[in-house]
């Protein structure tokens, strides 16, 4: 079939009334020009940050498509917008050779390995030049290669050794900032302003695929709330979400890429400043904001500590600064040493790790049984912080490290988690270390535990373990589940202790009179938390949702399955297709939705909840009009009439999103009192900014209010 035109349609949105198409021809040339306008927005999008058009109108072209593949199936394509994911699990994944070796560059970590370097490179770069050198960002990530045929992507590989990496193709697709086609630029309606050839017909890019700093905390929070193992850092959770055997997890981790070189590219361009503008025009992701050229050894002096103070406001992990030559041909003349270029290299940043001892290994059991080792520390300071706990994951872990109670032990911190340990110091060790193994039985309840046949998974089967009815009734009566104020990890503690709770249930269950005979529960306080127990009877669908704690649904999955199902009773009765058909929910999360209202303990806790009186409210089926659907909107500072929490959820009731972090999907900024920092990068992007006043005007607008 044609493959388009290559002329892309600027901010045009093709008039195209699929129920008047009768033939295929029709659809084909249909299909040509709603592939080429979604490219285009694409780009517009998550290239250049600056869409023309709104979310809205985007779904609307998407859904065209989609219809008309659907019932043309002739004219599918493996990399039409609508294929991003799509495929079985694999089995396990391909090799792939690398067109030329991924070497690294040589690291550095003082200014006279710079100098040196800069000693280097002079000796054949002319003395008059001002952009001798282009400094990057060192990004933090997973690396990734990119192959193109005629400007269709063909494979996907990850570094592996250097030499052979794993063909990761149908996961790269999740991620929309990696193009499917490339880019005409000369062929573009933005021509004036583009300055690079078309594209090669055979292209290898590379570049590193990160997840942004919030969206990383939000993904680690969601998890540690479904009971999942925790991501050590944005690099580790990249990195594992790119080698997901089921592209469909893939794609619902928050991916993103910066590409930062081209192989092969000498005979069209001088330069490399030259080659990253022109990969942006062809449509990949350059971080073209935060690289410069630079003349000397000074200005690359002044760009590597301008990027070190910087580092903590940047929405990515960065842990150096990477400095190369910017002439091709000079480049060739520097040539190389064994193992890295000498017209590269990558000045790294202080580091974020420290050396302590180990002083213990206690074990921890969770909410949902699982037995998680945790190291106990000598005090020591990591980037500002106090360090007495870090994170051990598993026995696998321990085994592979080789890590043994009293080693001398490197500590990593690195994004808003539980430190790491890195490695041991084995150089060290006296002979009095000691091995660890995961106890046999529960620390809290006794019962036998069961561990994985890998050891990456230990957990107690006992569900009347009071570490686990702890664990649940706290995250129960968390803010945004159930709400109930004065239900903490203490007093969940004492409860269960006392004999007072066996269950969920049993909290509807407690009187005052239960409650004034615990140790350091006065009359005045027993009432409140009775209060707030019988208050919480009237609770939204989806907080409760949340609330029962079924692995991997957060708060989003939660609301997306209250915006799907009116009630508990149509959410039994799905099966686990009707729930993988739900936009954002994989085979995974269904698995688990489907076993949780499969299990007979599970039944029984909600016929008790039900019998109690226990009333929900779907508030996704109360606004039959949903006047947001497809806005999304930021709320920053202290509103005069909402909580922040209160705003969100009128708004989440009303269709729209509600985000934490500024991006070029924000609609709105509605900003109360002391705003923060956001703020700059609002007025940066001219995002519009509703005050509490215009917010309130325009929900009533909207008969939200």
């Amino acid at each position: 079939m044609p493959k388009g035109s290559g002329k892309l349609p600027g901010n045009v949105v093709p008039e195209i009334n699929v129920d008047s198409i009768s033939s295929e021809e029709e659809a084909e040339q249909a299909v040509v020009q709603l592939r080429e306008a979604i490219q285009y927005h694409d780009y517009r999008y998550y290239t250049l940050n600056n869409p023309v058009i709104s979310d809205v109108k985007y779904d609307k072209l998407m859904s065209q498509l989609q219809q008309l593949e659907k019932t043309y199936p002739k004219l599918q394509d493996p990399n039409s917008p609508t294929q991003r994911v799509g495929g079985a699990p694999l089995q396990e994944f391909e090799s792939f050779e690398h067109p030329a070796p991924m070497q690294s560059i040589l690291s550095i970590r003082e200014e006279s390995e710079l100098k040196t370097f800069v000693e280097t490179a002079e000796k054949v770069l002319a003395k008059d030049e001002t952009d001798k050198y282009v400094a990057e960002p060192k990004y933090d990530g997973a690396s990734i290669e990119l192959v193109y045929e005629n400007g269709e992507l063909t494979v996907a590989a990850t570094r592996g050794d250097g030499q052979r990496g794993d063909d990761i193709t149908k996961n790269a697709r999740t991620i929309k900032e990696i193009p499917l086609k490339l880019i005409h630029p000369e062929d573009s309606e933005d021509s004036k302003n583009k300055v690079a050839p078309k594209y090669p017909d055979n292209l290898v890019v590379r570049g590193e695929i990160y997840m942004k700093k919030d969206e990383f905390n939000a993904f680690n929070k969601e998890r540690k709330q479904n009971g999942e193992e925790l991501f050590a850092n944005p690099r580790n959770a990249a990195a594992g979400s790119l080698r997901q055997l089921d592209p469909s997890i893939t794609a619902q981790r928050p991916l993103h890429v910066f590409i930062y070189q081209a192989l092969g590219l000498e005979d069209q361009f001088n330069t490399h400043y030259e080659v990253l503008q022109a990969l942006q025009e062809w449509g990949f992701k350059v971080n073209l904001e935060e690289t410069k050229t630079c003349a000397d050894f000074e200005e690359l002096r002044t760009y590597h500590q301008n990027m070190e103070d910087k580092r903590e406001n940047l929405n990515y992990e960065i842990d150096g600064v990477v400095f190369k030559v910017n002439d091709l041909e000079k480049r060739k003349e520097l040539g190389r040493r064994t193992r890295n270029p000498r017209w590269a290299v990558a000045y790294k940043f202080k580091a974020q790790r420290e050396t302590t001892k180990l002083l213990d290994i206690l074990v921890q059991v969770g909410r949902t049984g699982k037995l998680t080792p945790v190291a106990v520390l000598d005090q020591v300071n990591i980037a500002g912080v106090e360090v007495t706990r870090a994170s051990l994951h598993n026995q696998s872990e321990i085994d592979s490290k080789d890590i043994r109670i009293g080693d001398q032990v490197l500590v990593e911190r690195a994004g808003d988690v539980i430190p790491q340990v890195v490695k041991p110091i084995k150089d060290v060790r006296t002979g009095n270390e000691r091995c660890f193994e995961m106890p046999r039985d529960c620390p809290v309840c006794g019962t036998e535990v069961v561990m994985s046949e890998d050891k990456k998974q230990t957990h107690c089967p006992n569900p009347n373990c009071p570490a686990q009815l702890v664990g649940s009734l706290t995250h129960f009566a968390s803010r945004n589940a159930m709400n109930i104020e004065g239900l903490g990890d203490k007093v969940a503690e004492k409860l269960v202790e006392e004999g007072l709770v066996e269950g969920i249930a049993d909290l509807y269950e407690l009187r005052v009179e239960d409650l004034v005979e615990l140790e350091k529960f006065a009359e005045k306080s027993a009432e409140n938390l009775i209060g707030e127990i019988e208050g919480s009877k009237k609770a939204s669908f989806s907080n409760f949702l949340y609330a029962l704690g079924i692995s991997q649904v957060g708060e989003h999955v939660a609301k997306l399955l209250a915006k799907e199902y009116a009630n508990l009773e149509a959410l039994r009765g799905a099966s686990k297709e009707d729930l993988e058909g739900i936009e954002g929910i994989g085979p995974e999360i269904a698995t688990q939705v489907k076993g949780f209202f499969e299990a007979k303990e599970n039944l029984e806790m909600l016929k008790e909840l039900e019998n109690i009186g226990l009333k929900l409210t779907n508030e996704f089926a109360q606004i039959k009009n949903r006047p947001l659907d497809g806005l999304t909107f930021v709320f920053t500072g202290e509103l005069e009439d909402w909580t922040r929490d209160e705003a969100k959820d009128l708004v989440e009731k009303a269709g729209g999103r509600a985000t934490s972090a500024v991006s070029s999907k924000t609609d709105y900024v509605v900003a109360g009192d002391n705003p923060g920092s956001k703020m700059a990068e609002v007025e940066n992007r001219g995002i519009p900014v509703m005050g509490n006043n215009e917010f309130r005007d325009f929900l009533d607008l909207n008969n939200l209010i």
